[in-house]
């Protein structure tokens, strides 16, 4: 019992070397045949680390193309923009291919516009072209409860938005302007992305939604398809005969997550239930 508890042990070393070589070897086989995921998921409120991955993709030669996977509602301006500048400067290097997921609007769609090709699929939210600012105002409640905020400041709109008084007309009027000022910014980032006119993409930057479908006859996006459409246009687009290799962050892994992975994978087809009854003699 003890020899073939020791035979078994050397066989399971020998199928996990086995597995790693032929995994690096079909790392080797498909070098400079593929493409990357970049996934954006979420509200938009940190750019760094999808900066960090379409960066690291740019700079692999073995990288042919990249995709940016878009499943976000949007969120803050700025993190919005500097993916969208990282984007433009990638596109003059690769191609980058958009592919929509369920919701892909205001930032999301933002970050979007300047790629090589969006995909949507047809019941994609996308759109919301706009920009809004909200402030909540405590003032009548503040009131009700006996509390009354004290300020002092520096300057005649030093407090401006303060939710403990409102908003005055001439407050509004600065707010307004700062928000039509950001709205600009969006529409021309759009137009030149899409290579659209200013004024056509003004005249859909009301805060609407589109579907995926709406998206594609309004030239928002540039055809319907999931993302295993979006891989195989991809992969054309970068000129990669065959399936492409497709890598991810979550795909890499280092030796040690590897070699758990394949024994893992091993142990599993081994105890399956007809070889357990082998084992224990059963």
């Amino acid at each position: 019992m003890k020899k073939f508890f020791l035979y078994f042990i050397g066989l399971i070393g020998i199928l996990v070397v086995l597995s790693l070589i032929l995994t690096l070897m079909d790392e080797k086989s498909s070098s400079g045949q593929k493409i990357a995921i970049v996934t954006v998921e979420g509200a938009i409120f940190k750019s760094e680390d999808v900066i960090d991955e379409i960066k690291e993709y740019r700079d692999d030669d073995s990288i042919k193309a990249i995709i940016l996977r878009v499943d976000s509602p949007g969120g803050a301006v700025v993190p919005s923009q500097e993916i969208y500048d990282e984007v433009v400067k990638t596109v003059k290097v690769k191609k980058v291919v958009v592919s929509m997921g369920s919701l892909a609007a205001s930032g999301g769609y933002y970050i979007s516009a300047p790629a090589t090709l969006i995909i949507a699929n047809p019941g994609t939210i996308t759109g919301s072209i706009g920009v809004i600012m909200e402030v909540p105002n405590v003032k009548v409640l503040m009131e009700k409860i006996g509390i009354k905020s004290e300020v002092i400041k520096s300057g005649k709109y030093k407090d401006l938005a303060s939710i403990f008084r409102g908003i005055g007309d001439e407050e509004r009027a600065i707010l307004q302007d700062t928000i039509t000022d950001v709205h600009d910014q969006f529409i021309q980032a759009v137009a030149k992305g899409r290579k659209m006119p200013y004024e056509k993409v003004k005249g859909l930057a009301d805060g609407r939604i589109f579907t995926g479908r709406q998206a594609l006859k309004l030239g928002l996006v540039d055809s319907i398809g999931n993302l295993e459409f979006a891989i195989t246009e991809t992969g054309k687009l970068a000129g990669i005969k065959g399936e492409p290799k497709v890598v991810s962050k979550s795909d890499e892994k280092n030796l040690f997550h590897m070699l758990k992975n394949k024994v893992s994978l091993i142990a599993t087809e081994i105890y399956s239930p007809m070889s357990l009854k082998y084992m224990v003699g059963y």
